[in-house]
């Protein structure tokens, strides 16, 4: 099984902002291994990613997750591997920036963009989200659904099936969702169906 969770960021950054990690639990495996990028970690000179052991759904700094997006079944395990040898290749593995990235949800974009069968739709309130990798200005989404125009996460669009049209200007998300009817708010997140 693959999910991807979402939950309030810690502290001040929680009024705008969520973090995001990826759970999976490959075939026979005793315990979920969750991928995710921690920010104190790049400040003392480790790498920012963070592979551990630990419940899926755990609370983030008391925030309750919300499940964003959720596959398995036959042939997991091998967008399992393929999500392992994504996290891997993360290029801003030594970098974080709370704003406009990379960050937690630049990570988490990035495994999306390369494996589309996760169809994740990140939240406006992924901020870092559209922080593309390597300066890149043009990408897929992270649905895999749509393509995407930013500069450095700050200027950008981003029309997609499943994230709908969406508009970034300093980093904060507006947008109209068709697919699941919905008004995409900086902070607020979703206005309509979830």
């Amino acid at each position: 099984m693959v999910q991807v969770y979402v939950a309030r960021a810690w502290g001040w950054r929680g009024a705008i902002g969520v973090h995001s990690w990826i759970a999976v639990k490959p075939t026979d495996a005793p315990a979920f291994s969750v991928y995710e990028v921690i920010g104190w970690r790049a400040r003392r000179g480790m790498s920012a990613v963070a592979i551990s052991d630990r419940a899926a759904d755990a609370r983030w700094f008391g925030s309750v997750p919300k499940i964003i997006a959720d596959i398995r079944g036959d042939g997991v395990d091998d967008v399992i591997a393929r999500i392992d040898v994504a996290v891997r290749a993360y290029p801003h593995a030594h970098e974080y920036r709370v704003w406009p990235g990379p960050n937690s949800n630049t990570f988490t974009a990035h495994v999306a963009r390369a494996i589309p069968e996760l169809k994740v739709d990140l939240p406006p309130t992924a901020i870092g989200k559209d922080y593309l990798p390597n300066g890149g200005v043009v990408a897929r989404s992270p649905s895999g659904t749509g393509f995407q125009v930013s500069l450095f996460g700050l200027l950008g669009v981003m029309v997609g099936v499943e994230e709908g049209l969406e508009v970034n200007v300093l980093g904060l998300t507006f947008g109209l969702d068709a697919k699941k009817p919905a008004l995409k708010l900086p902070a607020i997140g979703r206005i309509g169906f979830d």
